[in-house]
């Protein structure tokens, strides 16, 4: 397992090295650049947009707008908002953090395309469902010769899925059960798997009623729990946030080369982190945003990057700070030499918890007696969740490539990986750490080769995305000004 871990730890490495970071970064500052900064401005004006009240049956889709964001979000906020945000804290020191608000800044617009392609180019599968994405919009944006670009994705989708979508959660909730309450295993895996196959055999629709309901309720319960947290200990937040910007340029008490390596851990960390958290670039969530019931490309996109300002920059935020200001990372965790030894070996120091108890120590500080429980709680739900959401992003990329029939046979094989990645931690290795890792390591692997080919279209469409969101704006601009009708407004706006 060991010799495993180090190849994945390498594998990562390449994949997540600079040319990932300055793809990712990079498209996602060209596109808010050519949007000229709306996917900023216009946050408000998106969240009135998910609570406007719409005509029944009067736009094309199988979900509503509001049902097909929670989709995506049901996918997004999962263990990459608990564990995933301590473990980059711990690997990647505080400064990782700053680095994450980059990447979900940069990837609103980024989220903002994705959801105004998929709308643009998505079609109508043998069975009617409105279905589109990242391979949609490569076939259909692009034309045949880009063709195989959108099988790597499909591909790669497929993988990632089983990985990050099924494998981490399902582990993660089997981890977090047996920990805090010794569940057996075996009897989770049964449980979970019949819970997720009477939800993704429903399609598209019930996993959007169901995510409708159970993404509101945890968001809640778990932001309103860490809010209690951070209010107590408020007296320490501006030291968190120093923290937060000294790391994330390795200002450390080290010398030069040592600062850049911190620098440069940190950014890698908070990057891979904010997209596996906020999957802004991956083109996930634009599989989940074709389905929308709107009919206007850029009102879904409006909606699409909500996804992003509510996953990172507010749910990982409040969990950072919970972490960063609960007083449990010791002072010998967060300094250079502690970081210097994860750089040199891969290892969090002794004494430095990474992941889950990490987070759970922090509200467990607070909130004597219960705060373990709420971030279990939490953590089941977020990762159940994750699994159903993604189970629509899998049997779409599995029916790209094989055609709709495909598509129970690819439910079945899912509810058995649920089952397997479950039961698997009934099977005690010793290296409990080395198995936690190498599944983020993969995690993040994969997230990273899913984005490539989406990364690309996403460059090669924008001219469409600009064309179509300035007509957008310029249009309701001039009925503000009263030189148009409303009724001559784009649909949705």
């Amino acid at each position: 397992m060991e010799n495993f871990a180090k190849l994945m730890e390498a594998f990562n490495g390449f994949v997540w090295g600079p040319p990932m970071m300055l793809l990712l970064l990079g498209v996602g500052l060209f596109l808010t650049i050519g949007m000229r900064g709306r996917s900023i401005t216009k946050i408000i004006y998106g969240f009135r947009q998910l609570f406007r009240k719409r005509g029944a049956n009067t736009e094309d889709g199988d979900v509503s707008p509001f049902a097909a964001l929670m989709t995506a979000l049901s996918s997004t906020v999962g263990t990459g908002n608990i564990a995933g945000v301590a473990a980059a804290i711990a690997i990647g020191g505080p400064g990782a953090v700053f680095w994450m608000w980059v990447t979900a800044i940069l990837g609103t617009a980024t989220k903002f395309s994705e959801g105004v392609l998929a709308v643009r180019y998505r079609e109508i599968d043998a069975n009617g469902n409105r279905v589109g994405g990242p391979m949609y919009y490569i076939k259909n944006g692009l034309g045949p010769k880009w063709l195989w670009l959108a099988g790597a994705f499909a591909v790669f989708g497929i993988i990632g899925a089983l990985s990050t979508g099924n494998a981490v959660q399902a582990n993660s909730i089997a981890d977090a059960l047996q920990s805090q309450y010794n569940f057996d295993p075996r009897i989770v895996a049964l449980v979970l798997s019949l819970l997720v196959g009477g939800v993704i055999f429903g399609g598209i629709r019930r996993i959007g009623s169901v995510a409708s309901r159970l993404v509101p309720f945890m968001a809640v319960l778990y932001v309103g729990a860490a809010l209690i947290v951070i209010g107590a200990n408020i007296g320490n937040v501006p030291a968190a946030f120093g923290l937060i910007f000294k790391g994330a340029f390795g200002a450390q008490e080290a010398g030069t080369g040592i600062t850049i390596g911190l620098m440069m851990l940190a950014m890698q960390k908070g990057i891979a982190r904010g997209l596996f958290s906020n999957e802004a670039g991956q083109g996930s969530a634009p599989i989940a945003h074709a389905a929308a019931q709107n009919n206007d490309p850029v009102n879904q996109g409006m909606i699409a990057m909500l996804g992003t300002v509510i996953d990172t920059l507010i749910i990982c935020t409040i969990t950072a700070l919970v972490i960063l200001t609960s007083g449990v990372v010791g002072a010998d965790c967060l300094a250079s030499p502690a970081i210097l030894e994860i750089l040199e070996t891969g290892s969090t120091p002794p004494g430095c918890e990474i992941g889950v108890p990490l987070t759970a120590a922090a509200f467990e500080a607070t909130l004597v007696g219960f705060g373990a429980h709420i971030v279990t709680i939490s953590l089941c739900i977020f990762a159940f969740t994750t699994i159903i959401g993604w189970s629509y992003y899998g049997e779409r990329c599995t029916a790209f490539l094989f055609k709709e029939k495909s598509i129970p046979v690819f439910r079945g094989f899912w509810i058995l990986a649920v089952f397997a990645s479950t039961f698997a931690l009934s099977f005690e290795t010793g290296e409990d750490n080395i198995v936690v890792a190498t599944f983020w390591l993969i995690a993040d692997s994969l997230t990273g080769l899913m984005a490539v080919p989406n990364l690309i279209a996403l460059a090669l469409l924008s001219p469409i995305v600009f064309k179509l969101t300035k007509a957008y704006f310029d249009k309701e601009k001039e009925a503000n000004d009263g030189l148009v009708d409303q009724d001559d407004l784009p649909r949705g706006s």
